[in-house]
C-alpha cells in the first residue's frame, strides 16, 4: 500500500511526521538507494527499501506508550548537538525507538509522554488541539492578586500575547511563591516566559498533568506505560 514516506517514518517509530518531513529535506533519507528530498513521495513499505541516515527502516506494527517523569538537566529530543544527556537516556531498555511528545526544556521536569506512534505524535503536537497542561511553579518572590489576574488574561511576550491561563496560589511570602498555572499553547520555555515577563525569576518547574494525564506518584527519571484507558483517551483527542 502507498504512503508518504514521511507517515511511513513517523509509523515505524524513527520521529514525528514533522520532524521526518525536515529530515527527508536535510538528505537523510534513501529510497531504494536514491536521496528524496521531496516529504510528498510516496513509497510502497512492502516494496521500498528506505534507509534513514544509513540505518535500515522497516515497519513497525508494536505501538509504544509511556509517561516519562522527565528530571531537569537533559533535553527532550533523541539527539542533542551539544552533547546534552537526553530523555531517551531513561527508557533504554525499551527495544522500539520512541521519542518525546512535545517537549520540555532543559531544566524542567515532569510528565512528558514518549512513544512511536507518529500520528498520535502529530495530532497531540498540532496547534489546532489545545490539550491543557498544568505546572506545579516556584518562583521567587511575592505574587500579587494582580499579577495573577495578568497572567490569566494573557501575559505579552515578543512572539506574540499569551492565552488566558488558569492560576492557583497556593503559598505566597515576600520571599517566594507557589502556584499551579495551567495553559493549553506550546511555545518555547512559555511558563518560565511569561513569569520573567513580570519581573519573576523560576526557581522550579513541573508538569503535572496534561490533560486528564497526572504524574501522580511517578519518580523522578522512572517511566510507566499508559492504561488500554488513557491511550484510548489520548486517540479521542
Amino acid at each position: 500500500m502507498k504512503m508518504r514516506i514521511a507517515k511511513f517514518m513517523a509509523d515505524a517509530g524513527v520521529a514525528s511526521r514533522r520532524k521526518s518531513e525536515e529530515m527527508i529535506k536535510k538528505g537523510m533519507v534513501q529510497v531504494n538507494g536514491k536521496f528524496m528530498h521531496d516529504p510528498a513521495t510516496n513509497i510502497d513499505p512492502d516494496e521500498d527499501v528506505i534507509y534513514v541516515r544509513g540505518i535500515h527502516i522497516k515497519p513497525k506494527n508494536n505501538k509504544i506508550y509511556i509517561m516519562l517523569n522527565k528530571p531537569s538537566g537533559c533535553v527532550s529530543t533523541c539527539q542533542d548537538e551539544k552533547g546534552r544527556k537526553t530523555v531517551l537516556e531513561y527508557v533504554k531498555d525499551i527495544k522500539e525507538r520512541i521519542y518525546p511528545v512535545g517537549r520540555l526544556d532543559f531544566m524542567s521536569e515532569g510528565l512528558l509522554i514518549m512513544t512511536n506512534d507518529g500520528e498520535l505524535t502529530n495530532k497531540l503536537t498540532h496547534p489546532k488541539h489545545e490539550i491543557t497542561k498544568r505546572y506545579y511553579v516556584v518562583i521567587n518572590g511575592e505574587i500579587t492578586e494582580g499579577e495573577k489576574e495578568h497572567l490569566e488574561k494573557g501575559i505579552n511576550l515578543e512572539d506574540g500575547k499569551t492565552a488566558p491561563a488558569h492560576v492557583k496560589i497556593m503559598k505566597s511570602t515576600e520571599t517566594r511563591s507557589e502556584l499551579t498555572i495551567t495553559i493549553h499553547e506550546g511555545r518555547n520555555r512559555q511558563v518560565r516566559r511569561m513569569f520573567e515577563a513580570l519581573g519573576k525569576k523560576v526557581i522550579f518547574l513541573k508538569r503535572i498533568s496534561e490533560g486528564d494525564l497526572n504524574l501522580g506518584e511517578l519518580k523522578r527519571g522512572k517511566y510507566r506505560y499508559l492504561t488500554d484507558e488513557e491511550v484510548r483517551y489520548l486517540k479521542s483527542l
